[in-house]
């Protein structure tokens, strides 16, 4: 396991959440604008903030983050919305393939009692989420 680096505050957060962290910033920072319908990356990984700290260390799911799941779901009306979601979670979720990140991020759905329309995965085809 490699060394956790040291963050402002003094709180030591592993290479691989450091990881994650610079892919969804760089992901959001590359996302069109424009005057879709669908789902920004930005609206995405806003409302899923919450959940950063589950992710990188486990523990108890805060119900912000449930609370961002689910507002996300019911926002996801279209398919374009979803398959834009899609998109967005899967490019964060390649980034933490192979790690414990990716195992917490799928199964918060779950814990949060939420059933989304795509698996959290490197792997999921977002052309197929209807």
């Amino acid at each position: 396991m490699a060394p956790a680096a040291n963050i402002r505050g003094g709180r030591a957060v592993a290479p691989e959440a450091l990881l994650v962290v610079a892919a969804l910033l760089a992901v959001v920072a590359l996302a069109p604008r424009g005057a879709s319908a669908a789902l920004s990356c930005s609206t995405v990984y806003t409302t899923l903030l919450p959940c950063l700290g589950y992710v990188q260390s486990g523990g108890a799911v805060p119900q912000a983050c449930c609370a961002g799941i689910k507002n996300l779901v019911s926002r996801a009306g279209s398919t374009a919305d979803r398959r834009a979601a899609c998109s967005c979670l899967k490019t964060i979720a390649a980034g933490a393939a192979g790690g414990p990140y990716l195992s917490r991020a799928a199964g918060l759905p779950g814990r949060c009692g939420v059933q989304p329309p795509f698996k959290i995965s490197p792997d999921v085809n977002c052309n197929s989420v209807k």
